[in-house]
This record gives structure tokens, sequence and C-alpha cells, in this order.
């Protein structure tokens, strides 16, 4: 029979030691777009424009932001991890 190599647990211990708690920032832009009581309504406006439609496209901006601050904590540095 034919020796199969062991799996490389290495990769495993590396996956969870690189776990940060900055990452659950990611969820902040999802609950404000998923949870609707909380942009469904018309007021306030803003220019003309309906509470509704400037809070989705405000919410862009903080997904990027999100996004950037758990890329810069969970990167290393001189590199990618």
């Amino acid at each position: 029979m034919a020796d199969r190599p062991l799996p490389d647990t290495s990769t495993a211990e590396r996956s969870t030691e690189t776990r940060s708690p900055v990452a659950w920032l990611l969820l902040v832009p999802v609950v404000l777009v998923l949870w609707p009581p909380l942009f469904n309504k018309i007021t306030p406006e803003l220019f003309g424009i309906p509470f509704f439609y400037w809070y989705q496209l405000a919410v862009i901006p903080i997904g990027v932001v999100c996004t950037t601050i758990v890329y810069r904590a969970t990167t290393r540095r001189g590199g990618r991890s």
C-alpha cells in the first residue's frame, strides 16, 4: 500500500492565529444595509433626496473604510499574508 503524506497542520494553525477581532468590523456595513427599520423612512432629506436613497449611498464609503481598516490590521508588514 502506498504511503500517503500527512496533512500539513501548520496551515490550519496559521489560519487560526491570523484571526483578529478587528474582522468584526466587516459586519458593520452588512448590518446597516440589512436592517430595514434603520433606513425605511423618507425624512430627513439631503439636498432634496429622501433619506432612504442617501443612506444607501452613505453606506458605501462606510463599507470601504471598514474593509480598509480590517485589511491593514490583518496583513503583515513587509508583504501580503
